[in-house]
């Protein structure tokens, strides 16, 4: 992690309540849950949303869960968080709804077709 990078998770840290973390700063379980948090963090550096937007972004989409029945044991928080990234990058129009169901219904196959164990490889046959 360069310094940069650094300081901007330590500010995301700062700005939004409740992220998983540890004296060092955020904690993932898995790689996904590091490379969410780090689109979040460039999307903010480009002035895509401001931190306070974020955070009522996530907490909004944290309740509305709550309220269909997630039991907010911890393991969810970074689905929450995906989905309230996905949420606000089609409402702010740098991508459409569309194009992001494109694209997970493309990884999604490229995992079916994938031996496990081997590393996930999008192709254009994945988008057909």
């Amino acid at each position: 992690m360069t310094t940069s990078e650094r300081a901007a998770a330590i500010v995301a840290v700062a700005s939004v309540p409740n992220i998983p973390r540890d004296i060092d700063g955020p904690v993932f379980n898995a790689p996904w849950e590091a490379q969410a948090f780090a689109m979040t963090v460039t999307l903010h550096e480009r002035g895509v949303f401001t931190w306070a937007e974020w955070a009522a972004a996530l907490s909004a989409e944290i309740k509305r869960a709550q309220a269909n029945g997630d039991p907010d044991m911890g393991e969810t928080y970074y689905r929450h968080w995906l989905a309230t990234l996905e949420n606000l990058i089609a409402e702010k129009g740098v991508t459409t709804r569309d194009d992001l169901h494109r694209y997970r219904d493309a990884w999604d196959h490229a995992a079916d077709r994938t031996p496990h164990g081997q590393p996930i490889a999008l192709e254009p046959g994945d988008f057909a």
